[in-house]
């Protein structure tokens, strides 16, 4: 009798653990909104943003395979180094666009989105860098928000909350994101425009190009005073 008592408490107790994990597990799938960036490769800390465009962390020679199966055209790293040690498909272009968030501008910003943007047009994107959380977390909340119309609160809270990695790796991206002017970027992105600033680095450099080849071309500065 005694042995029958202890074997129905087991299995009573097995079956209460066995609900409780799978109703701890429904509400973790449940806890995650479907409009979140959605897991697809643990390994690589892959996740599908859109049809067109993923995020992951640095792949390997092993992750070849996945990106075949996924139609990756573009692979886009936020590394200093190059993709090509891991990288040997002539199929997929590559793109370096090497940035640091704790040194983040419009300038950075603007360059990778209109990356994604223009690979896109040509099929899906996978966009990376170490361990796919700081730097492609920044990159992806601003998609988010200048190209997806997203609120900067919720793509905050997918970048932080979303299970990419340890959440005080945001704290730049954090900062860059909240004083960011949208409406800016969004001009600056459709414009082709370098960045939100006339002062920025690039934009005196590109006006400084254009003044000069407007001085080589223009024939009044080229024929002599008289």
């Amino acid at each position: 009798m005694l042995k029958l008592c202890f074997r129905s408490l087991l299995c009573l107790a097995l079956s209460v653990g066995l609900a409780e994990a799978s109703a701890q597990a429904a509400d973790s799938t449940e806890a995650r909104p479907a409009e979140w960036a959605q897991p697809v490769e643990k390994d690589y800390n892959l996740y599908q943003m859109s049809p067109t465009l993923y995020r992951s962390s640095l792949p390997d020679g092993g992750a070849l395979p996945l990106l075949s199966k996924l139609r990756i055209g573009t692979v886009i790293t936020f590394l200093p180094e190059s993709d090509k040690r891991w990288l040997s498909t002539p199929a997929i272009q590559q793109v370096k666009l090497p940035y640091r968030t704790n040194h983040v501008d419009d300038s950075d910003i603007l360059r990778a989105l209109r990356a994604i943007q223009a690979a896109e047009a040509k099929g899906p994107v996978l966009m990376h860098c170490k361990h796919g959380s700081d730097r492609t977390g920044l990159v992806a909340a601003m998609y988010r928000v200048v190209v997806q119309g997203w609120s900067k609160e919720d793509a905050l809270d997918e970048m932080t909350e979303g299970g990419f990695g340890d959440s005080h790796h945001f704290k730049d991206g954090v900062r860059y994101m909240m004083q960011a002017d949208v409406d800016k970027l969004r001009v600056a992105l459709a414009n082709g425009d370098c960045s939100t600033s006339v002062f920025a680095l690039c934009s005196l450099k590109s006006w400084v190009n254009s003044t000069t080849t407007a001085h080589h071309l223009d024939p009044q500065v080229l024929t002599p005073a008289r």
